[in-house]
C-alpha cells in the first residue's frame, strides 16, 4: 500500500511535466442553474487524447531520474487509455512498451496503441484479467510494471491539473472528475485541498468502486457494468483515492448509464465536443441533478479522454423521412 499522496508529490510532478505536456484548455459551458457557472476543463486535448499522458509521463521521468528504469522498457495493463498515455511517454523516452488490454477493449485504441510503437497483447476478460497477464510478463522479462491508476507518480501527475485550471480560474469553487480506479480523483483531490476547493468524484452506477469503498471504509471489489465501463471500469478504487475522499470537502455521487449517454450527446449537439463516456460521466452529475451547484458557485468539469468511436453521435434522419420542428 503507498502512503497517501501529498502536494509535495503534485508540485515535483509539475516540474516534470512542464514543457512536455499541454496545458489544459478551458471552456465556458451551459450551467444547470442560473447562479452558477460552469467552466469545461478540455483535458482530452492532451496528448493521446486523455489526462493519463500527464501520469505516464510523469512515471517514466521520476524513473529515469532515479536510475530505475530497466533496459526491458516498460508495461502495463490497461483499459485503454493508460496503455495509451505509457505507450507515449515511452515513445517519448525511447524506451520499449508493452500494453495488455482486455480483449473488449475499442479497436481505436488498439490502433493508437500500435501508432505509438508499443506491443499490445489482448487478454479474454476483464482488466484485471489483463492486469494478472500484465504481471506475469514484468516478473518474466524485467521489465518497469507501470499501474493505470494505482501510483503515487501516475496520480501525482493526474494531480497537476488543479494548479493549471487555478491559474486560468482563480474564482474556482469545485472541479467535477470520473473516477475509474481513481488516479485521476486521487490527484485532483489532494490539490484541491491544499486550495480549500470540493471535489466531486463521479462513478457510473454499474461501476461504484469509490462509493462503495467509501461506505465500507476501505477498499472493496465490485462489479463492473456501464456504457462506460472501457475507461471506468476498475473493480476496486485505490487506497490512495479513498484516502483523498475521507477529506473534507470531498464527495462521490453516482449516475446512471441513461444520463451519461445524453450528457455525451449533449456535449456533441451544443458545442460539437466528441468525449468518450467515461469523460461525460463527470458531467452528467450536473445535467443528471446529482450534484446541484450552489448559487454563485463556480464549477469545472474535467472532461478528461476522447479516444472513442464518434460514429454513434451523428444520428442522421432516414432518408425521405419528413421533420418537424
Amino acid at each position: 500500500m503507498h502512503p497517501a499522496l501529498t502536494y509535495g508529490d503534485i508540485e515535483q510532478a509539475t516540474e516534470r511535466i512542464a514543457g512536455t505536456l499541454r496545458p489544459v484548455v478551458l471552456a465556458r459551458g451551459d450551467a444547470p442553474t442560473a447562479d452558477a457557472q460552469l467552466w469545461l476543463a478540455l483535458e482530452y486535448l492532451q496528448h493521446t487524447g486523455c489526462f493519463k499522458a500527464r501520469g505516464a509521463w510523469n512515471f517514466i521521468a521520476a524513473h529515469r531520474k532515479d536510475g530505475t528504469l530497466p533496459d526491458a522498457g516498460v508495461t502495463i495493463a490497461s483499459g485503454g487509455n493508460a496503455g495509451l498515455a505509457c505507450a507515449w511517454a515511452a515513445q517519448q523516452g525511447q524506451v520499449p512498451a508493452r500494453v495488455f488490454l482486455p480483449e473488449s477493449a475499442p479497436q481505436v485504441k488498439v490502433r493508437r496503441l500500435l501508432g505509438y510503437g508499443a506491443e499490445v497483447v489482448l487478454v479474454p476478460g476483464e482488466y484485471a484479467d489483463a492486469a494478472e497477464e500484465c504481471r506475469r510478463w514484468a516478473e518474466a522479462s524485467g521489465a518497469l510494471l507501470s499501474h493505470a491508476y494505482d501510483d503515487p507518480y501516475v496520480a501525482a501527475g493526474a494531480g497537476t491539473l488543479v494548479d493549471e485550471i487555478r491559474g486560468r480560474l482563480p474564482e474556482l469553487d469545485t472541479l467535477v472528475v470520473a473516477v475509474g480506479g481513481g488516479g485521476l480523483f486521487a490527484g485532483v483531490a489532494t490539490a484541491a485541498a491544499r486550495h480549500g476547493l470540493r471535489t466531486v468524484g463521479v462513478e457510473p452506477a454499474g461501476c461504484q468502486a469509490l462509493h462503495d469503498a467509501i461506505a465500507a471504509g476501505r477498499p472493496v471489489d465490485v462489479t463492473v457494468d456501464s456504457v462506460a465501463a472501457d475507461s471506468l471500469g476498475a473493480r476496486r478504487v485505490t487506497a490512495l483515492a479513498l484516502h483523498a475522499a475521507q477529506q473534507p470537502g470531498m464527495s462521490s455521487v453516482l449516475v446512471d448509464d441513461s444520463s451519461i449517454v445524453a450528457a455525451r450527446q449533449s456535449l456533441w449537439d451544443g458545442h460539437r465536443i466528441v468525449v468518450e463516456h467515461g469523460a461525460a460521466t463527470a458531467l452528467a452529475a450536473l445535467t443528471s441533478g446529482a450534484y446541484v451547484p450552489a448559487p454563485g458557485e463556480t464549477v469545472a468539469v474535467v472532461l478528461c479522454g476522447a479516444n472513442t468511436d464518434p460514429a454513434d453521435l451523428a444520428a442522421a434522419p432516414a432518408a425521405g423521412e419528413y421533420l418537424r420542428p
